[in-house]
């Protein structure tokens, strides 16, 4: 029995917008859902009260990151990553391979695993696929992710088709090395980079190896975006009905609403907290960029049409001073705020699909964000 199970409760007549809902040992996930980032056992600037309060269902955790720091087998003798972090609701983590690609300087690619510098102290690690399943099952996270390989965008056909066949085979190794599968589900990714038949070809292995959730990784990795929507819409049709979608890393509004509307159901991304430490707020009218000068003396709410607690209790102006004097507030009342609005707008997408508007709220959402 896999830890993790999906329901579809209803999918849009115009699109491949749907609802549904994951059932996890830590409880129910609406889709389609953002997940806020925790990479170090903390979602930046936010308590985890102040993430339940804004309704957030689910949060990352980073195997990389808590493998080095504080490593996890700490982790586990705290009693796993909900225990450690005071976290009651479900937790994903993913499988390390994307920092181990991206943060370190240099690392040794083989068929068994990856030999890597770590970017904190340059001590030498190797993570293979089965030493990921390890680390994530001493985290106890409800979901984990497969250990795969990454192509940066660019890579050419070969070393993309070499790797997302060696990237099936470590998605058959974790499988086989996954050892707490009534507590924690194991998704696969589909890779492939920007060539639609080898997006086809990884679909196809990995749904062979039947897991109870599949990701699309490899995108907004740097190729322009309305390739990464058509890829999008290609892929995730191939994907089975009956099991969640996870399109990895992709936050911002417009990819949002793109996800969904090619039948995403999962998503994640570090941007909101990142803005929100530089001083830039999502809003319902576009981007706010709270370092101008134009607000010093603006007396108005970031959104006035969001009840979020920030909206409903401080000014553009207040917020701005916050950011110029640097002061760690700013963070944290910002990242609130984009945090929430993002989760609304997933909510918002939830209720359009139900009532089967999800086109035209699509529309009048790009159109006053300023996307179209």
């Amino acid at each position: 029995m896999s830890a993790i199970k999906y329901e579809l409760i209803k999918e849009d007549k115009r699109s491949g917008a749907r609802v549904g809902k994951i059932i996890t040992p830590h409880g129910e996930i609406p889709t389609p859902i953002f997940m806020p980032v925790g990479t170090r056992a903390t979602v930046k600037a936010m308590l985890p009260e102040s993430l339940k309060e804004i309704n957030a269902k689910i949060i990352l955790g980073n195997t990389y990151h808590l493998y080095l720091r504080p490593g996890d087998d700490i982790i586990k003798k705290a009693g796993g990553l909900h225990k450690f972090m005071n976290w009651d609701r479900p937790i994903l983590t993913d499988s390390g391979g994307f920092q181990v690609f991206s943060l370190s300087k240099t690392n040794d690619i083989t068929e068994e695993g990856v030999t890597f510098r770590s970017h904190i102290d340059g001590s030498r690690h190797f993570i293979s696929p089965e030493k990921s399943m390890e680390i994530q099952n001493n985290l106890g996270s409800d979901i984990m992710m497969a250990f795969d390989e990454c192509v940066p965008y660019g890579a050419d056909k070969k070393y993309t088709k070499d790797s997302l066949e060696m990237t099936t085979r470590w998605a058959k190794r974790c499988k086989e090395a996954h050892k707490n599968t009534e507590h924690q589900g194991l998704f696969g990714i589909v890779q492939g980079g920007m060539f639609k038949d080898l997006r086809k070809q990884s679909a196809e292995q990995l749904i062979d190896l039947d897991f109870p959730g599949y990701a699309l990784g490899g995108l907004s990795v740097g190729e322009p975006m309305d390739m990464m929507f058509d890829l999008l819409d290609y892929t995730t049709p191939l994907l089975p009905k009956d099991k969640p979608r996870y399109l990895m890393g992709v936050g911002s509004p417009d990819a949002l609403l793109e996800g969904v509307k090619s039948g995403i159901d999962m998503f994640d991304c570090v941007l909101q907290t990142r803005m929100a430490r530089n001083g830039t707020a999502l809003t319902s009218a576009g981007k706010v960029t709270l370092k101008n000068a134009k607000y010093k003396e603006d007396f108005t709410p970031l959104d006035d049409k969001c009840d979020c607690y920030v909206c409903r209790n401080y000014t553009k102006a207040y917020l701005r001073h916050l950011v110029i004097c640097k002061e760690i507030l700013s963070s944290m009342l910002v990242s609130y705020h984009n945090l929430y609005f993002t989760l609304k707008l997933m909510e918002n997408m939830r209720n359009a699909i139900m009532e089967d508007r999800f086109l035209e709220f699509k529309h009048e959402f790009e159109k006053e964000y300023g996307i179209i």
